[in-house]
């Protein structure tokens, strides 16, 4: 399935589209993001032994790209999973991303020795292969900024602070670093103030957007299931956080998006 880019398009750059929440309507779903304007997503690996799911919906939809990583959650599940796979697995033609991986200590579903110890090899896959690692940060905001500057400095590693809702030194520490900070729905909600003025204060050409569907569905859907075309909602609410007209918004996150994403053809 195929479709043309309108003007002014959007990436939603995180999405879950494996998930079997959307089981039932995959191509309506991807219809609703042509008609939004929502013209490339990608969906993100929670499991490294489900990549041969995840990589064929890619395979199936022109403008669907995936990662292949796993989830700080599951890290238990898989503590045998190396760099070296991940690299292998990472050239598959609509695979642009590593992750994602990162620090949870808001559930520790899984021991965090774990989670930093998976973290760190798919820190060493994206620097091979110099695609994104996707990070998910999670009430772990030191550790991560510990782990993060002591990675750097053994060479640099393209990165995006996916669903962004920590600390703004966290997000500061990510700029410094080279990395890129992207926000889901939680920027639309009424009580995100703290959210939106670590927003405004980033640089514009590391900001990314994202709706982390089926979760986190933004202002006027939340607590409804999520999807890839309300991702237009958190771009407008961003370009009214940073001042700029929603066609602007969608220009600068796609750009953006295109950039971090290198392996994405452009549109």
């Amino acid at each position: 399935m195929s479709f043309e880019p309108l003007s002014h398009p959007v990436i939603d750059t995180h999405c879950h589209l494996d998930f079997a929440d959307f089981d039932a309507e995959r191509d309506e779903l991807l219809n609703r993001c042509r008609q939004a304007g929502v013209v490339r997503m990608v969906t993100i690996s929670t499991r490294v032994r489900r990549f041969d799911i995840i990589s064929g919906l890619a395979d199936r939809y022109d403008n669907l790209f995936c990662s292949v990583g796993t989830h700080p959650h599951n890290a238990a599940e898989e503590p045998d999973v190396t760099t070296d796979e991940l690299v292998d697995m990472a050239n598959h033609p609509k695979c642009v991303a590593i992750g994602e991986a990162g620090l949870d200590y808001f559930y520790d579903h899984a021991p965090r020795d774990a989670q930093a110890e998976g973290f760190r090899r798919h820190i060493a896959a994206a620097r091979i292969t110099q695609l994104p690692l996707v990070i998910h940060a999670r009430d772990a905001d030191d550790d991560m900024i510990a782990i993060l500057e002591d990675e750097a400095g053994k060479g640099p590693f393209p990165f995006i602070l996916h669903c962004f809702s920590s600390g703004a030194r966290l997000a500061e520490t990510g700029v410094q670093l080279g990395g890129y900070v992207s926000f889901s729905g939680i920027l639309t909600f009424k009580k995100s103030q703290d959210l939106r003025d670590i927003a405004a204060k980033l640089p514009r050409e590391r900001l990314l957007v994202e709706t982390d569907a089926p979760y986190l569905a933004p202002t006027p859907f939340r607590g409804k299931r999520n999807e890839p075309s309300y991702v237009v909602n958190t771009a407008r609410v961003l370009g009214e956080t940073l001042g700029m007209s929603e066609p602007n918004i969608r220009d600068l996150t796609t750009a953006n998006a295109l950039r971090v994403f290198s392996k994405m053809p452009p549109l």
